[in-house]
């Protein structure tokens, strides 16, 4: 596994390299930056007059889960996150027909204990996988304030070719939409959705830590392991991350390895095209709900 900074190569090469796990990191570009700009000024609009980094010193935690409940969809719903996401795409030299992208999503990383599950929830260390995305699932994360090494996100890369024993076998999409989503603002003081998780202990060290500033990108694969840092930084944490497909890497079930992931269920549906947000064809979707990860044919790319 390699981190590449700034590596100005073509999507089809870049992708590969990512399916054999490396990571991407990238500056801002003028797209990027926004997009930042436009979740930020959603945020600071619905805690104004407050500080959205200290919201956790100004309103109780439950006033803070009103406030997200109905900023996320916003950002994640509006017209103008998906326009800045096909440009986002074509400025990094995605093919518009081949590639499909998924609504970005806004997240908050609270400080200490003071919102760690449901809405907010603190990832603990896992891959996409485990939640039945495809294995050619690329995850773009962007900051969209400035991150610190103790606020940030973590990638455990001993993992990349190891597996956890983990509850995925436990985990379906479908169900998930329809139970466990609803109920997320209803999670405060704990989380008790059910959700992949490792049966093992995982060693959360040694660890990659990548800051980049507001706008910039990091570039990853949904099977890498990860998980959300321990916000001890006394501020809060917020940034976007959405998530895409190649439609012919998916046809031909190019992708990452599958080394633990056991899902049923697919998200296949939820990808629309940067070209004109059609979604994928739904025989290539029906054919990943009823495969699922445990009969993937995911190949592994060396």
């Amino acid at each position: 596994m390699s981190v590449r900074f700034e590596a100005r190569i073509d999507d089809d090469e870049r992708r590969r390299l990512l399916y054999a796990g490396d990571i991407f990191v990238y500056e801002p570009t003028d797209a990027t930056s926004r997009l930042c700009s436009f979740a930020r000024e959603l945020v600071e609009e619905a805690f104004a007059p407050h500080d959205p980094r200290l919201i956790h010193e100004k309103l109780s935690v439950e006033r803070c889960v009103a406030i997200l409940a109905e900023l996320k969809p916003r950002f994640i719903h509006h017209p103008h996150s998906k326009e800045l996401l096909a440009e986002i795409l074509t400025d990094f030299g995605c093919d518009a027909d081949e590639t499909y992208f998924d609504v970005p999503r806004l997240r908050s990383a609270m400080p200490e204990d003071y919102l760690t599950s449901g809405i907010a929830y603190a990832f603990h260390p896992h891959r996409d996988t485990w939640y039945s995305a495809p294995f050619c699932q690329l995850n773009w994360w962007l900051p969209i304030y400035e991150l610190a090494e103790d606020n940030c996100m973590a990638f455990h890369p001993r993992y990349w070719h190891q597996g956890v024993k983990n509850s995925s076998r436990n985990y379906n999409y479908a169900r998930w939409n329809e139970e466990g989503r609803k109920t997320a603002a209803a999670q405060i003081k704990s989380d008790t959705r059910e959700q992949p998780h490792a049966e093992e202990p995982v060693e959360l060290e040694p660890s990659v830590r990548l800051l980049c500033p507001p706008g910039g990108l990091i570039l990853f694969s949904g099977a890498q392991m990860h998980s959300t840092v321990p916000n001890t930084s006394g501020v809060a944490r917020y940034s976007i991350d959405f998530r895409t497909v190649h439609k012919g890497d998916a046809v031909a079930r190019r992708g990452a390895p599958n080394v633990d992931s056991a899902c049923t269920g697919t998200t296949m549906m939820d990808y629309i095209r940067v070209r004109d947000r059609a979604h994928l064809p739904e025989a290539l979707i029906t054919r990943y709900e009823v495969e699922g990860a445990r009969t993937s044919g995911a190949t592994t790319v060396a």
